[in-house]
């Protein structure tokens, strides 16, 4: 396998920091705006459960490999089976459109991304070396 020399590039400071303010501006509007997506999500994930119940309720009588559990400590009657159905007929499963993005994981993004910038603001280089690049490239 071949070694890759490293990369070695001047890139302004002007442009990082401004870089470095979307990336913030961007995680900001991101973390808030989750609640409202994550609410979209669950709301769409409440319509499939409600659709496979009636995938199942309608098709029962071709159900197989019945399955149950008696928990007594609760009084509640598991049953489980299975029911072959299309793939074109089975209710299709959301998916989550938006990464989820925990408070500690952003805390920690943000103020990473603040002190960037502030040590960026506070240089008199105009460029950014390659070193100091990669410590905030993952942001970008």
């Amino acid at each position: 396998m071949a070694r890759s020399k490293p990369i070695s590039v001047k890139i302004a400071t002007v442009k990082v920091i401004k870089a470095l303010e979307s990336a913030l501006a961007k995680l900001e509007k991101d973390y808030l705006a989750q609640d409202a997506l994550e609410a979209k999500y669950e709301k769409a994930q409440e319509a499939y459960k409600k659709e496979l119940i009636d995938l199942a309720v309608s098709n029962i009588k071709k159900a197989h490999n019945f399955r149950t559990s008696y928990r007594s400590w609760n009084n509640t009657l598991n049953i489980d089976f299975d029911v072959n159905v299309a793939e074109k007929d089975a209710p299709k499963e959301p998916r989550r459109e938006h990464d989820v993005i925990h408070y500690g994981t952003y805390v920690e993004q943000k103020a990473e991304l603040e002190n960037a910038i502030r040590i960026l603001k506070m240089t008199d280089e105009e460029v950014v070396n390659t070193s100091t690049y990669n410590a905030v490239a993952r942001y970008l």
